[in-house]
């Protein structure tokens, strides 16, 4: 990717899909090309913690909400130390931000972090189009020497693909560390990082949890090396696929007993674990407002989601694992994709989307206080 950032807002940008379909528009943020795969995302709020959750690494996120960057930036909802979008497509950018914890605007940061971006195209029409044709590669280009339309094209064709992405270790954290207990500390907690946004340590911490978050490349023995009351495995981009390490690590804790949560990546390497197969959808589910039933209470919430694959489990039975009998908890109305699973037999469970709620909704936040009574039953 090649970056400036001098007179973006004024500048010609073009983005290029794989299948050809070409959109012109302004830069925006930094000026120069990046490559990724284009995907939407339908919150109509909430982009800092969209740029910075590391599950969006080589993605180019189209923004469904027509105006984006209203209320700026600010350095309180940063979900981690970076933006890891590739690229970012927005309609109508905000002229001037307004909100009061406010301290620069989204293109400012966009551009001083080497963000391409892009203004003043058709998000619905490009949305439709990856809603129809699936999630694509995609390119954007922008600055004074504009490839031809053809250079554009191929150069978009030879980016890699997301199917049969290992991405996980390229954005976990490469050293461990220690998010301590809000309070009195009740539990220890091993979270494996695969791409974990920062407040899904703090609501563990919330509710008594001391976090010992390690590398994606962690052992078994780095994670029994904590004595932990738990384990977990966070959310994180690429293909769940090539995840053998993070797989063969959940094997070795079902194997013990120990009480297990995992979100979204986590629940795919549950679904590995088990014996299940994942599969690529077609252009995902992302944004603040999808709809899950919880089919162990029959509760609808709504629910953050950002994931590109899917466990492929049987919806309708119990299934016989090698660590007992699992059942799918939770399916997205949408589409009836596979939105949770859980043991019956040992303390284990997954679910397929962000309950830590960065951004919102709140719906999901009792999956935390499943975590914490699995825990203590397995104490008593």
């Amino acid at each position: 990717m090649t970056t400036s950032t001098r007179g973006a807002h004024r500048t010609p940008a073009v983005l290029v899909l794989e299948d050809g379909r070409i959109f012109r528009g302004r830069a925006y943020g930094a000026v120069g090309a990046t490559f990724g795969e284009a995907v939407f995302s339908t919150g109509m709020t909430g982009y800092q913690e969209t740029l910075t959750d590391p599950s969006y690494h080589r993605q180019v996120v189209v923004m469904t909400a027509p105006h984006v960057g209203n209320t700026g930036i600010n350095d309180q909802d940063m979900e981690s130390k970076k933006i890891w979008v590739s690229g970012y497509v927005v309609r109508d950018p905000a002229r001037v931000p307004s909100n009061w914890r406010s301290t620069r605007s989204l293109d400012q940061e966009l551009a001083a972090q080497g963000v391409v971006g892009i203004s003043g195209i058709d998000t619905r029409a490009l949305t439709r189009h990856l809603r129809e044709r699936g999630a694509m590669r995609v390119g954007i280009f922008s600055g004074q020497a504009l490839p031809d339309e053809g250079t554009m094209l191929a150069e978009v064709r030879q980016a890699p693909e997301m199917s049969g992405a290992d991405l996980s270790a390229e954005v976990a954290t490469t050293e461990a560390y220690v998010v301590p207990a809000i309070g009195e500390k009740k539990f220890t907690v091993a979270a494996v990082d695969l791409g974990i946004k920062g407040m899904t340590p703090h609501r563990m911490a919330e509710r008594g949890i001391e976090v010992h978050v390690l590398p994606a490349t962690a052992t078994v023995e780095d994670v029994y090396a904590v004595n932990p009351d738990g384990v977990f495995f966070s959310n994180g981009p690429g293909d769940p696929a090539t995840a053998d390490h993070p797989v063969s690590v959940m094997r070795g804790v079902l194997e013990r007993g120990t009480p297990l949560f995992g979100i979204c990546f986590g629940n795919q390497i549950l679904g590995r674990a088990l014996g299940f197969g994942t599969f690529k959808l077609k252009y995902g589910h992302r944004g603040i407002n999808q709809p899950v039933q919880d089919r162990t209470t029959g509760k609808v919430e709504v629910t953050a989601h950002n994931h590109g694959f899917a466990v492929d489990a049987p919806l309708d039975q119990v299934s016989d694992t090698p660590y007992g009998r699992a059942e799918v908890s939770h399916v997205c109305l949408n589409d009836n994709v596979v939105e949770g699973l859980q043991l019956l037999d040992r303390p284990a469970f997954s679910v397929q989307y962000h309950p830590e709620a960065a951004a919102g909704p709140h719906d999901a936040a009792y999956l935390f206080d499943r975590f914490v009574k699995l825990m203590e039953g397995q104490r008593a």
